[in-house]
């Protein structure tokens, strides 16, 4: 994947299931279209949105391998990467290459909250043992892991095809200083849905989204009225938007985003333990704040 296709809305896709917790590979291949016909650039799977850490290695090849069968060719295609060891994260980064996959979104291990020294081993396992383009996944406040610029710039120049950063740190300002250390060495995508039209501004190219799993037209027309310079026209819908994209910032981002599509008639509310669905008063407070949004339309 070269690095002129990092840009534009990425959903980081859920994973569908059905009602005995199993893949539900259909609705996985009619979700992932639905995303590209409404205008988004490409699909990063297996993500935190993707319920990553409840999926076996065998059922995550399976899910790329659908995907890469639903999308039309041409599509970008990318991995999350993510486990709690280094050697089974390269062991999926190779697979990810082998199902098809057009790139690779290198996350941080799962439960260890490594130092820099550690950080970058892992980060570099995982990118040097593919050829593929690859995205750098930056969220501190997940995975209590921080890269700062000047980190990323020791991983880009022994990694030729590190192309992009996802950033979720939650400030826009560290991506006006990774832009200010790096230029156009990578690409910066924002990674929380609630600072996507304040980083366009400051140099982000692209938005690896969640709420994009309900609204993705909504979505594909914020970023591309701000990448416009469209601000004013960008601002209306994403005020209205704003309410439903926060969801995407707390601990139950998950079952938050997958009961919005359920509500909106587009996928289910099931999740894999430990996640349960949302029940009683939280459930009804998420209704009624979609009913609202959806009342309030502009």
């Amino acid at each position: 994947m070269d690095k002129q296709n990092w840009t534009g809305v990425f959903p980081a896709i859920t994973t569908p299931f059905k009602t005995d917790l199993s893949v539900d590979h259909d609705a996985l291949g009619a979700h992932v279209r639905w995303m590209i016909d409404s205008g988004c650039a490409g699909i990063v799977a297996l993500g935190s949105l993707g319920e990553s850490q409840t999926l076996t290695i065998e059922e995550k090849v399976q899910i790329l391998e659908t995907c890469r069968r639903a999308l039309p060719s041409g599509t970008p295609l990318i991995a999350g990467i993510a486990s709690l060891s280094t050697l089974e994260a390269v062991m999926l980064t190779k697979r990810a290459a082998d199902a098809g996959c057009d790139g690779v979104m290198a996350l941080p291990s799962y439960v260890y909250k490594g130092d820099w020294r550690e950080t970058k081993a892992h980060y570099s396992a995982v990118i040097g043992a593919t050829s593929l383009s690859c995205m750098l996944y930056n969220n501190p406040i997940a995975y209590g892991t921080d890269v700062t610029p000047d980190q990323l710039a020791e991983l880009a120049e022994v990694h030729a095809n590190l192309h992009a950063v996802k950033e979720s740190s939650g400030d826009v300002r560290r991506v006006t200083a990774v832009r200010e250390r790096l230029q156009d060495r990578l690409a910066i995508f924002a990674g929380m849905d609630d600072m996507i039209l304040e980083s366009i501004p400051m140099g982000a190219v692209g938005w690896i989204a969640g709420l994009v799993n309900a609204f993705p037209v909504e979505s594909v027309r914020v970023f591309s009225l701000g990448r416009e310079g469209r601000f004013d026209e960008a601002r209306a819908l994403y005020e209205w938007f704003l309410p439903l994209l926060r969801l995407d910032t707390v601990p139950k981002f998950v079952q938050l985003i997958k009961a919005v599509q359920e509500r909106v008639g587009r996928g289910s509310a099931r999740v894999r333990p430990p996640r349960l669905e949302l029940a009683g008063e939280e459930l009804a407070w998420l209704r009624a704040l979609i009913d609202r949004a959806l009342a309030s339309k502009p």
